[in-house]
């Protein structure tokens, strides 16, 4: 058999995690990496979850960087209503022109005309769904936008619902002026952080990916990349006591982001090695919750930095 075809489509997959590393920075793992590529390649959503603070969203910004589309991004929360996620009318403005047009008449004002102007492009607000599909929203020649969706999970499922339409025909319906098609689709990324599952209808239209935590090799990679001040000892001691204290029991685990600020505060300090009163010291930028943080206590502190010197002395 040939192998032509899978070390070409296997050249093209590294070729997608080197041009998301060189061009966000962003160290996507060979999974990913192959996600991406078929997202882009087949021109389906991407549906991302994981943990918070693993790098769903910022898979989406790497994407934008990549494609040189443009991010909308809708951030989703509890009673997210079409209005804010669609389009909603510019009602102050709308109410000014009716003013102004009953002064310029002297109150014999048209108003099927009126209408018509006051329901039309001009006093429309576009929100992130319509401005991804609307091809009026983007320049000629301008990239498709990557549309992300982000903790669709914190939405009602009616939002849930409504996106089927969109992610089906990347379409929206405006009553007053008709139907909005897109003419290239935009790159979806939908992320979630499983606070609830998701309706099967919607995982069907999309590619799916699990991000774990990132390896040792991994978020050192990262931390080197956006935290190139810290000194390597520093750097590697400090992921190393990070993948430590996710490896235990924790009501929330630091993600990458605790991880970056914890180096940023440590090199603020002139850190240059670990020590527990360094670290009982700055531990509020890595824990978010007072539980985690007594519970884990002194000793806690001394056992977790005692493995993560041998681990980092190790690792490499």
């Amino acid at each position: 058999m040939p192998t032509a075809a899978p070390e070409a489509t296997s050249s093209k997959i590294e070729e997608v995690r080197t041009r998301l590393q060189d061009s966000a920075g962003y160290f996507a793992p060979r999974p990913l990496a192959t996600a991406v590529f078929l997202a882009l390649h087949l021109r389906r959503p991407l549906l991302l979850e994981g943990e918070p603070g693993v790098g769903k969203t910022e898979v989406a910004k790497a994407l934008a960087l990549l494609t040189g589309g443009r991010l909308i991004r809708l951030q989703c929360y509890e009673g997210l209503d079409v209005s804010s996620a669609v389009y909603e009318w510019d009602y102050s403005r709308q109410l000014l022109q009716v003013r102004l047009a009953e002064a310029a008449a002297d109150g014999a004002v048209d108003e099927d005309a009126l209408h018509r102007r006051l329901f039309g492009p001009e006093f429309l607000l576009r929100r992130p769904l319509l401005e991804a599909v609307d091809p009026a929203a983007r320049t000629p020649g301008e990239p498709p936008p990557v549309l992300l969706i982000d903790e669709l999970d914190r939405a009602d499922e009616e939002m849930e619902a409504f996106l089927l339409e969109l992610l089906s025909d990347f379409q929206v319906t405006v009553p007053e002026i008709g139907t909005v098609a897109a003419e290239e689709p935009p790159r979806v990324v939908i992320t979630s952080n499983r606070t609830r599952d998701l309706h099967d209808a919607l995982r069907r239209r999309c590619l799916y990916q699990w991000l774990p935590f990132p390896d040792f090799d991994r978020e050192l990679a990262i931390v080197r990349s956006k935290v190139p001040e810290a000194e390597e000892n520093l750097a590697r001691q400090a992921v190393a006591f990070v993948q430590q204290l996710r490896a235990g029991e924790l009501y929330k685990r630091p993600g990458v982001a605790e991880t970056l600020d914890w180096l940023r505060a440590l090199v603020a300090l002139d850190a240059r090695l670990l020590d527990e009163a360094l670290v009982e010291a700055t531990l509020g930028a890595l824990l978010k919750y007072q539980d985690d943080i007594e519970g884990l206590g002194t000793d806690g502190v001394g056992a977790a930095l005692d493995a993560s010197r041998a681990r980092a002395a190790s690792e490499g």
